[in-house]
């Protein structure tokens, strides 16, 4: 082949490469987004909607939902200084068929709470600062609508919260209309109570005269001038509710149906973008192979009651961190389902929700949570810093940050699980912490070797009496941990954290016959060559041995009838299917053996 005809092939395979949409994993800002060719999930239908509601608007959602890159969305689409772009960066998009009247006709004010130290002796000085540069940057890219002098005059004033009462008040004599943004608006709540002892501080800066009240009250008065809309996103409704009487003009709006699908993906989304990607690189799975593997980690998110039984929501970040290491892997699947980043926010969340140390009410919740597969509460929308370890409160804070969804409902009350396996391994690591905490130590490393063995040598017994031995050591020392729930939550968290399974619990289960199916991760492990179904008895300390051999009937004849099932018969590749069960009288393991497999 002549050299001319090598080059014009070369070139030829290096545009398509160009053409190819990239990946926007961590993408915050919606115009490096449109103008740098990466791929973007269509949500600009929701602007009517919001347009449509309450103009002073809240929105709260788990952490790496897309909520930064919505409020970006939002923030050009209103931008009075990017009107010339509006077809470049909305022309193909929904809203760019469907414009609304207030495009491009506000000016922006952009605040990012993250930035801010939020540390209270430097909080103060940290906002200040934070609000003088954007104050600072608003005056001078709106100059040519804002009166002379304004940015003079705003620096002599003492603060953000006098400088941002100069600056509406100022705006107003132009006409000028000012959007104001507030991202992570609770990042310095989520921060001060992590430690309770400051919790005292954490009131005096949102309560009365504070300083974070008086800036919200600062919003609030400008409102009534020239601040016409306001959109405030977080992650968790406490500060909402410490600020309510500061700022009650507000609407939450992170419980609303029609606002459901607003951040996150749905699967028609998902698998519109697996199909977009299989036409440019060699799959080695289809569209629906990548689905049935991705949904157990990333799906099944419910944000509105009345959205349940309806489209779940997947995590858009972990979808996309999985679809480039996927890319990235030659198109095989990845070794680490958890997107890694996830587990910086899981260290931030445990120090929030642990509000003692001794297992009192949060660690009950979580050990019914895993035991029992769910637990109920009514969900709130806000709630006081200080009323945090109320039962209703403290499940509405998990609902809020994405520990727990709605799964359905029992005796007219929301049912809340645990909605995938990432969010379940940071629930289990948050139960176990505690556990360590309470001086129940585990070996990891010896842990790790029976794990080993019992997923390739079939020796399962080594890996239940491990558990059984620690479970019996830690009882004796707290008698008050003993009971079913400790039983079952520490067997279960360590079993389904084993990194060689997916575990599906009772609740995957329709017929619900055993407690947890240890589904091999073939895909990964493709030279593993054990599964299990685990049946898990628990009976009392003074139970009987008639009693005890009656339970281990029964547990024999649950866990055949499970395997006998649809759902293990497609999924346990070619392993061996183990049917374990494990019988407990108090905290000492009675029995653990298994029963032969015909058939299967």
């Amino acid at each position: 082949m002549p050299l001319n005809n090598i080059i014009i092939m070369v070139m030829d395979e290096k545009k398509v490469k160009e053409a190819v949409k990239r990946i926007p994993y961590g993408m915050m800002n919606f115009v490096a987004v449109r103008e740098d060719n990466y791929y973007y999930v269509d949500k600009t239908r929701f602007i009517e909607k919001v347009e449509d509601s309450n103009r002073y608007f809240f929105f709260i959602r788990p952490r790496r939902f897309g909520k930064s890159l919505t409020i970006s969305m939002l923030h050009h689409y209103y931008d009075i200084n990017a009107a010339d772009k509006f077809e470049r960066l909305y022309g193909d998009l929904y809203i760019g068929k469907h414009p609304t009247p207030n495009h491009n006709k506000y000016l922006i004010i952009y605040l990012n709470f993250a930035v801010v130290n939020a540390d209270l002796g430097n909080y103060r000085s940290a906002l200040d600062a934070i609000c003088n540069t954007e104050f600072n940057y608003f005056c001078d890219v709106y100059e040519q609508y804002l009166p002379k002098g304004i940015k003079e005059e705003m620096n002599k004033k003492n603060g953000c919260v006098e400088q941002l009462d100069h600056l509406y008040k100022e705006a107003r004599k132009t006409d000028a209309k000012i959007y104001l943004f507030i991202d992570e608006y609770d990042h310095f709540t989520n921060h001060i109570l992590s430690d309770a002892a400051r919790l005292d501080e954490y009131r005096g800066e949102t309560h009365g005269t504070g300083y974070l009240r008086t800036f919200f009250d600062t919003i609030k008065a400008g409102t009534y001038s020239s601040i016409e809309r306001v959109f405030i996103t977080g992650v968790s409704p406490v500060t909402l509710d410490d600020l309510t009487s500061g700022f009650n003009i507000g609407t939450n709006y992170s419980l609303s149906y029609g606002f459901n699908q607003m951040v996150g993906f749905t699967e028609e989304e998902v698998r519109e973008m697996l199909t977009y990607y299989s036409q440019h690189y060699e799959f080695n799975h289809t569209i629906d192979e990548l689905i049935e593997i991705m949904k157990p980690y990333y799906d099944n998110y419910c944000f509105a009651k009345e959205a349940y039984g309806e489209t779940t929501m997947y995590n858009s970040n972990m979808v996309l961190s999985f679809l480039y290491k996927y890319i990235d892997n030659r198109c095989w699947i990845p070794d680490r389902m958890l997107e890694e980043n996830i587990r910086v926010d899981y260290n931030k969340l445990r120090m929030l929700i642990r509000k003692d140390k001794e297992f009192a009410h949060d660690a009950s919740i979580i050990q019914t949570l895993v035991s029992k597969g769910y637990v109920t509460g009514e969900l709130k929308e806000g709630f006081p810093a200080e009323d945090i370890a109320d039962n209703d409160n403290f499940i509405s804070l998990l609902y809020y940050f994405g520990m727990v969804t709605i799964g359905g409902f029992y005796r007219g009350k929301p049912k809340f699980v645990i909605p995938n396996e990432v969010v379940r391994e940071q629930v289990y690591s948050y139960l176990l912490d505690n556990y360590h905490d309470n001086h129940l130590y585990t070996d990891m490393d010896e842990l790790s070797r029976l794990e080993e063995n019992m997923a390739y040598d079939g020796e399962f017994k080594p890996f239940f009496q491990f558990i059984a031995d620690s479970i019996y050591t830690f009882a004796s020392q707290r008698d008050r941990q003993k009971g079913e729930s400790f039983v079952h939550g520490y067997t279960l968290a360590l079993t389904s954290l084993c990194c060689y399974y997916r575990p599906i619990s009772e609740l995957d289960n329709q017929n619900g016959y055993a407690d947890v199916f240890l589904r091999p991760r073939c895909e990964i492990f493709k030279d593993m060559e054990h599964s299990y179904i685990i049946e898990l008895k628990y009976l009392k300390s003074n139970a009987t041995e008639a009693e005890v051999n009656a339970a281990i009937r029964q547990a024999e004849a649950q866990v055949c009838r499970y395997a006998e099932t649809v759902n293990v018969n497609d999924n346990i590749g070619h392993t061996t299917l183990h049917k374990v069960y494990v019988v407990y009288r108090g905290v000492e393991m009675v029995a653990c053996d298994e029963i032969q497999i015909l058939n299967i």
